[in-house]
């Protein structure tokens, strides 16, 4: 059972970063938790580095400033370098690998690499890889997935007489849906 989980998600500005941080926080709100959003980020508009923590609690909230986050989403390489080494013993980090090429060097917590831009491309929707990213941390958290009811990123796989004649990872819009028919 969850009483409290700490999420960091950082990467560049103009990536989503808070607007995740913020469906996760009204998702939080509206299943009846205690939730905390706090943003951060440099003056500019897009490009500069932003980050967000994100709690959500059982319990009251005592601070929104997470110095130990249990899960590290990271869309940019300045941010995996600035907080890999805070995330809890056991914690989860969760990558952007089309834009992350370097391994996280740590042993003990789980890493997810998710090729969430090149996905949100490909899908013609370029703008969503921020939520692909948090679609693959809810589905590696079954305790939050099942709160949000989101258990994991949609596939499409066709097949004819038996045999896969195509497939799509990722959210796709109506006609290419209906061109791979």
């Amino acid at each position: 059972k969850m009483s409290s989980l700490q999420i960091m998600i950082a990467g560049f500005g103009g990536q989503g970063i808070l607007f995740t941080g913020k469906f996760l926080a009204y998702k939080g709100l509206l299943e009846g938790k205690n939730v905390s959003w706090l943003p951060s980020y440099g003056p500019e508009m897009r490009g500069g580095t932003a980050n967000c923590s994100v709690i959500l609690s059982d319990g009251a909230v005592g601070s929104p400033i997470i110095s130990n986050p249990d899960v590290l989403m990271v869309m940019n390489l300045p941010s995996l370098d600035k907080f890999e080494d805070s995330v809890v013993p056991g914690g989860k980090i969760f990558v952007d690998s089309t834009l992350i090429e370097r391994k996280v060097t740590r042993t003990d917590v789980s890493v997810y690499y998710t090729p969430a831009t090149k996905m949100a491309n490909e899908s013609g929707m370029p703008s969503l890889a921020n939520m692909i990213l948090a679609g693959k941390m809810m589905q590696e958290q079954p305790e939050l997935a099942s709160r949000f009811g989101v258990m994991s990123i949609p596939t499409l796989v066709v097949m004819k007489n038996g045999k896969i004649v195509n497939q799509a990872m990722g959210a796709r819009p109506k006609n290419v849906i209906l061109g791979m028919l």
